[in-house]
């Protein structure tokens, strides 16, 4: 009889690991996920604007925020409109300050495109 106790507890303790294990990989893909987002879209502003090595670095970043707020507002369902609009304003300025007004303008051009 303990032996089947120890089993059964044994077998509940691997579904409880097995639920955390899904939840900690679904996080590590959106983390993927994002993180190739914005290296795509940062080689293409690059090629584009050619900006420098540094540039280059705080694109990434702003981008990579940029994504993963992108992707938590496509998940929630209850995102207000304007909660979208704050994190495309705050892209907007921080690539703004990351580049040259003459990058800038030719980025916007392209954006709109």
């Amino acid at each position: 009889m303990k032996k089947v106790i120890t089993l059964c507890l044994f077998v509940f303790a691997m579904f409880i690991g097995n639920q955390t294990l899904t939840a900690q990989n679904t996080k590590l893909q959106d983390k993927v996920e994002v993180n190739a987002q914005a290296s795509e879209k940062t080689e293409t502003l690059r090629r584009a604007l050619k900006f420098d090595n540094t540039q280059r670095d705080n694109v990434y970043e702003v981008l990579k925020t940029y994504y993963s707020a992108k992707l938590g507002f496509s998940r929630n369902e209850n995102t207000l409109p304007a909660e979208i609009e704050k994190n495309e304003k705050r892209l907007d300025t921080e690539l703004k300050a990351i580049l040259t007004d003459e990058q800038y303008t030719r980025y916007k051009t392209l954006s709109q495109d």
